[in-house]
């Protein structure tokens, strides 16, 4: 099994701090998200590297044994990688913290292709339910049913129009709704969804990030967007068309309009959770530009208004 190095998948050196990590993630996950990459499978594969190397370099727990790996597998290839490979077999059975439990779960397991081999073996023996008698589990279970997180990134539109996505946990397939208006930290309630020994089924919480749009800046439901603008309709006024996420629409530009002046059009930002029938609204910054080859006709009227500015 292949070794991989999570911290060149993001481009980040292995002292990354948080910030770094998550700017690396979003910029990677932008790039070669799904969306944006059409029947491209080398981008989907890419993309689920991408997903998994911040799977474990963005959780504290995850990096540290990840870390503990990367020096022993260090030192076995500075032994000259003696015959027989790696021992993954121990790291696969390993209990994290000296024995400490972590309630993480297999859920990597049970999500299928969404994670690789090496991702699997290292980290599913993170849950070890056989080692805790069945007093301890009964206890367990009286206090509360575990829950399940699990990181999905989607894409501003579909942030805004709402999506699916489809899991596979063992043999169930599920088709999860998100809903329009999510934003990053929603977390989305797919109930009974992970299997226990027990016979009992423990909730998992889909835990949203949107992606970055290059069109657009979200401030809570309120998008902004800017909108070049010829030098003659700021003077004398007009119409420009405008690109938003429910489509184009034409905005009226008033007469004598200003550099970076700001124009709101309501109802044209993202959907409220809570009500999506209503929006908040989009603030459009025009940018004048100014022309650079005039003919020698134009210049004389520019001289003329000049002129007639004195």
């Amino acid at each position: 099994m292949e070794y991989k190095d999570y911290y060149k998948i993001l481009g980040v050196d292995r002292s990354a701090n948080e910030n770094e990590i998550r700017r690396a993630y979003r910029k990677l996950a932008l790039k070669y998200h799904p969306d944006r990459n059409p029947h491209d499978s080398s981008a989907e594969e890419k993309f689920k590297e991408i997903n998994e190397a911040n799977q474990v370099l963005s959780d504290p727990q995850k990096r540290a044994r990840y870390d503990q790996l990367g020096e022993s597998y260090t030192q076995w290839q500075a032994r000259g990688a003696p015959t027989g490979g790696f021992n993954w077999e121990d790291w696969a059975n390993v209990r994290t913290g000296g024995g400490t439990r972590v309630d993480m779960g297999d859920l990597e397991d049970m999500l299928g292709d969404q994670f690789s081999e090496f991702f699997r073996n290292i980290f599913g023996g993170m849950y070890n339910t056989g080692s805790r008698t069945q007093s301890q589990r009964t206890r367990s279970s009286q206090v509360r049913k575990p829950e399940y997180q699990q990181k999905v990134t989607i894409s501003l539109p579909e942030a805004f129009q709402g999506a699916t996505r489809r899991l596979e946990i063992q043999d169930r397939k599920l088709e999860v709704k998100i809903p329009p208006g999510a934003h990053t930290g929603t977390k989305v309630r797919v109930p009974g969804a992970i299997p226990s020994q027990t016979g009992e089924r423990s909730d998992l919480y889909l835990v949203l990030e949107v992606a970055d749009d290059s069109r657009f800046e979200r401030k809570g439901d309120h998008l902004h967007t800017t909108a070049a603008l010829d030098l003659y309709t700021a003077v004398l006024g007009g119409e420009i068309t405008i690109t938003t996420l429910s489509g184009k629409i034409m905005l009226t530009i008033p007469p004598g309009t200003q550099p970076d002046q700001v124009f709101r059009v309501s109802g044209r930002g993202m959907p409220y959770m809570k009500d999506p029938q209503k929006h908040g609204d989009l603030f459009v910054k025009v940018k004048i530009q100014i022309p650079q080859h005039l003919t020698q006709q134009q210049k004389q009227l520019f001289e003329q208004l000049a002129r007639m500015q004195n």
